[in-house]
C-alpha cells in the first residue's frame, strides 16, 4: 500500500522530546558528514530519522565484504557500489524530501569550501587514519565558526569530543600538525579516549596493527557513536542542554558498563597525556620490533 510522504507524520514520534517548532527548525538545518563507512552511514541515517532536512555527504569508496560487520549500507546487494550513492538512496527512502549534496570523490583540499557551504554542523565519519583531510576539515570548521563533532567507535563503546566556535580547536587539543604518522595515530587515539575504557577486553591483540592501519571494530560501537553524535547535533542546533566542549569529552563503554567524563586541559600537552603517549609509543614500537624479529 503506497502512501504519500508526510514529514509531519514520519517524524511525529519525535514530538514530546522535541516541540513541533523545534522539529520544523531541524528540517531547515544542513549537516555535513564526511565518510559514509563505519560511523558515517549510521550518522546519516540517525540524523535523517531525527528529521534533519539537508545534508552534504562525502565518500570515495565502494562497499566490500570486510565492511559487513559494522557499516550501515554494507549488504550483498551493495557490494561494489559507491558508499555515498547507497547511503544517499537509503536516506531518501526514509525522507524523500531531503536535500542531499553528494561528494563522490570524498572531501579534498579543493572541494572542502564547497563541502562546508551553508553547513550548520559538521559530523566526522572519516577513516581513523585520514589525518590530512581531517585536520583540514576541523581547521576549516574553526575558521568558519561551524561546530564540529567527532565520535569514535572504540571496542564496544564510543568516545565523543565537540569542538565549538570560540573554544579549544581540534589542533590545539590533539597537537597533530607536523608530527610523524605514528605520533599522529597515538595522539588521536589517546586524545579521543583518555579514559581507555575499552583496553581491558581486547581478545586478540594480533588483530590490532597500527603500522598497517589495521584495527578491529564492532557494530555496537558504530551505533553508539551515531546516538552520541546525533544527540550532540540536536543540542547544538537547538541551543539547549549542557553541551561539553573540548577539552571536556565523554567515553561510554557498553561492555564495561561505564561512562567516563574526561577533562584534559591543554589537550595532548597535558602532563598525564604526555606520559600516556610516551608509554603507548614504547609499547607499540616494542610490538613492531617483536614482529620484525619473528620474521
Amino acid at each position: 500500500m503506497n502512501k504519500q510522504f508526510s514529514y509531519q507524520d514520519a517524524f511525529s514520534r519525535n514530538i514530546g522530546w522535541l516541540t513541533e517548532s523545534e522539529q520544523a527548525f531541524l528540517r531547515t538545518r544542513r549537516i555535513a558528514v564526511a565518510g559514509m563507512g563505519g560511523v558515517g552511514g549510521s550518522h546519516l541515517l540517525t540524523l535523517t530519522r531525527l528529521g534533519i532536512g539537508k545534508f552534504n555527504i562525502a565518500d570515495f569508496d565502494t562497499f566490500e565484504l570486510a565492511n559487513f560487520n559494522r557499516q550501515a549500507g554494507a549488504m550483498m546487494s551493495h557490494i561494489g557500489q559507491p558508499k555515498v550513492d547507497v547511503l544517499a538512496k537509503m536516506a531518501l527512502d526514509i525522507n524523500p524530501t531531503l536535500d542531499i549534496k553528494q561528494f563522490s570523490n570524498g572531501v579534498t583540499l579543493d572541494n572542502l569550501p564547497e563541502f562546508l557551504t551553508d553547513v550548520d554542523v559538521y559530523v566526522d565519519g572519516l577513516d581513523f587514519f585520514a589525518f590530512e583531510v581531517r585536520e583540514a576539515l576541523f581547521a576549516a570548521c574553526a575558521e568558519r565558526g561551524i561546530p564540529a563533532i567527532t565520535a569514535a567507535p572504540l571496542g564496544m563503546g564510543a568516545a565523543l569530543l565537540n569542538f565549538l566556535p570560540g573554544r579549544m580547536t581540534f589542533e590545539e587539543y590533539f597537537q597533530l600538525q607536523g608530527k610523524p604518522e605514528l605520533d599522529k595515530i597515538l595522539r588521536f587515539l589517546l586524545g579521543l579516549s583518555p579514559a581507555l575504557l575499552h583496553r581491558a577486553y581486547v581478545a586478540d591483540q594480533s588483530a590490532m596493527d597500527l603500522f598497517k592501519h589495521k584495527g578491529a571494530s564492532t557494530p555496537m560501537a558504530c551505533e553508539i557513536c551515531a546516538g552520541f553524535a546525533a544527540t550532540q547535533a540536536l543540542k547544538i542546533l537547538l541551543q539547549r542542554g549542557n553541551i561539553l566542549a573540548a577539552p571536556w569529552g565523554l567515553q561510554f563503554d557498553a561492555y564495561q558498563n561505564k561512562l567516563a567524563k574526561t577533562w584534559r586541559p591543554w589537550g595532548n600537552r597535558n602532563f598525564i597525556q604526555r606520559l600516556g603517549l610516551m608509554i603507548a609509543k614504547r609499547y607499540f614500537l616494542n610490538i613492531e620490533k617483536g614482529v620484525h624479529n619473528e620474521k
